[in-house]
């Protein structure tokens, strides 16, 4: 068994109830659209959103209605989100398969991706709850936020570890933290539970997004989707932040130059990440990963022990474990 599926073991049928709604979700009497949604789930990834949301909500109560809706509204947002991504960054690829713009065109997965973050909304007014509707709707501000504020770092190459932080818990910490939060808020949980999870889902969602542009750095990972992106976008990102940090003065303006103008073939780009293993930027990464490991674990600390909460401890082994 994978570690996703232990991880799933624990809300099988909730997971069930899920799968069901998220798919009458995608369902449209726009043949196009329907085309669009049926392909988009085909291709839906391993759900991770989703599943927080429903051992959180487990962990401190029942699973409900509203539970399942809070899931759902949260995986059509994220899918919105990454359909928009790939049309910002000219991205082709999606987790092995021909991205949505790549399958039809810009058009087509602008409008799409708009859809489906209009139906997360509506998902979320059916749980009758203002403070899930609050949370949500302020994801989708603070994704934008996020994008925004990374295209403003991708024009200064000297970009502090406290801008990346800041664009990080926009674009992928919030959603992370909302999830746990929302399961929780739908079952009744206490404002100390909701905290520590709040807490714990902001720490994991850093986990993530540190994996991620750790992954960006191996040339060789078959990971889904094509690595050295971010550095050919002329992003700067922790590895990369750090190593420009610990560089002599020479080394760090060949770097440097490289990267404010933009001058991205194929050896600069091999030369870049051999900088950024050289002088320590992925190790340091992985440092900084696994010490939030361990903060988002500590939130734990405060519930009791059993299936629900290894499960929650199993999820961030498997985001600093996982090779895609």
């Amino acid at each position: 068994m994978s570690p996703i599926e232990k991880i799933k073991e624990p809300i099988g049928r909730e997971l069930e109830l899920f799968e069901k709604t998220f798919a009458e979700s995608l369902l449209s009497k726009n043949p196009l659209l329907a085309s669009v949604n049926e392909y988009v789930r085909q291709g839906s990834g391993k759900q991770l959103r989703p599943i927080l949301v429903l051992l959180c909500a487990k962990l401190c109560g029942e699973v409900n209605g509203s539970t399942v809706d809070s899931a759902v509204a949260v995986e059509l947002l994220h899918t919105a989100s990454l359909i928009h991504d790939d049309v910002v960054d000219d991205t082709f690829e999606r987790r092995g398969r021909k991205s949505v713009n790549a399958q039809w065109n810009n058009k087509i997965a602008i409008l799409s991706g708009d859809y489906m973050l209009s139906n997360a909304l509506h998902y979320a007014t059916q749980t009758k709850n203002m403070r899930v509707l609050e949370l949500i709707s302020n994801i989708g501000m603070q994704l934008s936020d996020g994008e925004l504020l990374q295209l403003i770092n991708t024009e200064h190459s000297e970009v502090t570890e406290a801008d990346y932080y800041n664009v990080i818990r926009k674009k992928t910490a919030l959603l992370f933290s909302t999830c746990t939060e929302i399961g929780a808020i739908t079952v009744g949980a206490s404002c100390e539970q909701l905290a520590h999870l709040r807490d714990f889902g902001e720490y994991l969602g850093i986990c993530f997004q540190l994996k991620d542009d750790i992954f960006d750095y191996d040339e060789n990972a078959h990971i889904g989707k094509p690595t050295c992106n971010d550095i050919r976008d002329g992003k700067v990102t922790l590895p990369l932040i750090y190593a420009l940090r610990m560089a002599g003065a020479e080394e760090k303006a060949r770097m440097l130059r490289m990267i404010r103008n933009k001058d991205f073939s194929s050896d600069n780009i091999h030369a870049i990440v051999r900088f950024a293993y050289e002088q320590g930027g992925i190790a340091y990464a992985e440092k900084q990963m696994e010490l939030f490991r361990q903060k988002a674990l500590d939130e734990l600390d405060a519930f009791p022990s059993g299936v629900l909460k290894d499960a929650l401890v199993a999820v961030a082994e498997f985001v600093v474990k996982r090779e895609k």
